[in-house]
C-alpha cells in the first residue's frame, strides 16, 4: 500500500512537472507571437510590464482569471462550461506521450503517434459543443466551420503520419526519434512534411486558416460568448496545439543527426521553437483564404497529393 501511494505521489509529480513548464510555455508564446508581429508591423509591441514586457502574459493571465465569469441567459450551462474544459483536458492530455528525449517522457508505449493523433481528432467536441451550448448564430457557425475545417484536414494528416510511420517501421515516437540518427525524415520524405506543415496550420485554426475565428463575419467564432477563466482554457487548449504541432513536426521529420544528439533537450527546444516561429511567421506574412478556398485546398488538393505520395512512398518501401 505504501509502495502505491508513493507511486502515485510520484507519478502526479512527474505530471505536474511536465504540465506546469507547457503552461508557461503557452504564456510566453503568446508574447513571442506579440513581438513577432510588432517587428513585423514596424512597432514595439508589448514593453511596458516588465523588463521588454516580459509580465506581459502573467498580467494577461492575472486578468483573465480576475474578470467576471458570464455566460448568454439561453445557453445549456452544464455543456457551456463543459466544453471549454474539454479542449483544456484535450490539448493537456496529448503532451503526456511527448518524448522530449530518451528518458523525459511521462508516458512511453508503443502506440504514441496514435494516441496523439486520436486525442487531437477529440477536441471537435469541445468546439462543437461549446457552439450549440451558447445559443448563439456566430458561436454556433464558428464551431461548424471549425468543426468541418478539422475533419477535412485530419484526412491529409493521417495520411501523410502512416507516410512517415511505414517508412520508419515504428508507431513509438522514441523508435521514431532513434530512426533519424543519422538522417532526418525531412530529406527523404520533404514532400510529406511540407503537406504536413499546411495541413497542421488548417488543423490548429492558425492563419490563413483562421477561418473559425474570422472577426469580420463572425465576431469571435464559437468562444464569443466565454469570458474570463472560460475563455482562458480555450486560448490555452489552441496555443497547447501550436506547440502539440509543432513537437511532432520535430518529432517526425527534425528527429536526430549525427551533429546533434536528439536527446539533447536544449537542442529539441530550439527545434520546437522554430517551428513556433514559422506559425506566427505565416501569420504575418500570408493572408486569410475565402472559406471555400480552404476547404478546396484540402480535399481538392492536399488530399489527393498526400494519397498519390503515400501510394508512392508504399511502393518504394516495398520494393526496397
Amino acid at each position: 500500500m505504501k509502495l502505491l501511494i508513493e507511486l502515485i505521489i510520484f507519478d502526479t509529480l512527474r505530471a505536474i512537472g511536465l504540465i506546469v513548464p507547457m503552461l508557461l510555455a503557452v504564456a510566453y508564446l503568446t508574447l513571442f507571437e506579440r513581438k513577432i508581429l510588432a517587428a513585423v508591423q514596424i512597432r514595439t509591441g508589448p514593453n511596458v510590464v516588465g523588463f521588454f514586457g516580459l509580465l506581459q502574459p502573467l498580467a494577461d493571465g492575472a486578468k483573465l482569471l480576475l474578470k467576471e465569469l458570464t455566460h448568454p441567459t439561453a445557453a445549456d450551462k452544464v455543456v457551456f462550461y463543459i466544453a471549454p474544459i474539454i479542449t483544456f483536458f484535450l490539448a493537456v492530455l496529448s503532451i503526456a506521450v511527448i518524448p522530449f528525449s530518451s528518458y523525459e517522457v511521462l508516458v512511453d508505449f508503443e502506440f504514441g503517434i496514435m494516441f496523439v493523433f486520436a486525442i487531437s481528432s477529440l477536441g471537435i467536441y469541445g468546439i462543437i459543443l461549446s457552439g450549440w451550448a451558447s445559443n448563439s448564430r456566430y458561436a454556433m457557425l464558428g464551431s461548424l466551420r471549425s468543426t468541418a475545417q478539422m475533419v477535412s484536414y485530419e484526412v491529409s494528416i493521417g495520411l501523410i503520419i502512416q507516410t512517415c510511420l511505414m517508412f520508419v517501421g515504428s508507431i513509438n515516437l522514441t523508435d521514431i526519434l532513434e530512426f533519424q540518427t543519422y538522417i532526418w525524415l525531412v530529406v527523404p520524405l520533404f514532400p510529406s512534411f511540407v503537406l504536413f506543415f499546411i495541413s497542421s496550420l488548417a488543423e490548429t485554426n492558425r492563419p490563413p486558416f483562421d477561418l473559425p475565428e474570422a472577426e469580420a463575419e463572425l465576431v469571435s467564432g464559437y468562444n464569443v460568448e466565454y469570458s474570463a477563466v472560460t475563455f482562458a482554457l480555450f486560448f490555452i487548449g489552441e496555443y497547447l496545439n501550436i506547440i502539440v504541432s509543432s513537437i511532432l513536426s520535430t518529432i517526425l521529420f527534425f528527429g536526430g543527426s549525427n551533429f546533434f544528439i536528439w536527446n539533447s533537450s536544449f537542442v529539441f527546444a530550439i527545434k520546437v521553437l522554430f517551428f513556433m516561429f514559422s506559425f506566427v511567421w505565416v501569420r504575418a506574412t500570408v493572408p486569410r483564404l475565402r472559406y471555400d478556398q480552404l476547404m478546396q485546398l484540402g480535399w481538392k488538393v492536399l488530399l489527393p497529393l498526400s494519397f498519390g505520395w503515400f501510394i508512392f512512398v508504399f511502393t518504394v518501401v516495398s520494393i526496397w
